[in-house]
């Protein structure tokens, strides 16, 4: 896991990927990660693929692949959880390991909830009455 701060833009973290080891893999981004240079200059060394939704006034709008649409909606529906429900954002942490040890934990909390949904076949979004009878 790799934090940054918060005033780094998402598209100058992107500069460290090529140094990453990743590589033949596709990112799924969102509108921020628009800028064509981005998407060519940065991933053609590595063989990366950056997926993104198009704008609603862009010319050459283009159906996003569902596998992609649905990922995407899991994500930010992941995100506005632990932000929410998981109040990840007040964390008030002191230090970077106290930061990183109260992220995992909420992470882990999150998967733990999603698996006890999936094992009784319920939704994995429902997080809080995962626990309910």
């Amino acid at each position: 896991m790799d934090l940054t701060k918060a005033s780094v833009h998402d598209v100058s973290y992107l500069k460290e990927m090529e140094y990453s080891g990743i590589s033949n893999a596709t990112l799924i981004g969102d509108k921020g990660y628009l800028s064509k240079q981005v998407q060519t200059d940065r991933f053609s060394k590595c063989d990366i693929k950056l997926e993104t939704t198009k704008r609603n006034n862009q010319k050459d709008q283009q159906s996003w692949h569902p596998v992609f649409r649905k990922s995407r909606k899991r994500i930010d529906t992941l995100f506005s959880q632990l932000c929410d429900q998981m109040m990840l954002k007040r964390n008030y942490a002191k230090t970077r390991n106290g930061l990183n040890t109260r992220l995992i934990s909420n992470i882990a909390a999150v998967t733990t909830l999603q698996y006890i949904n999936h094992q009784q076949s319920k939704s994995i979004n429902h997080l809080k009455h995962a626990l309910a009878a």
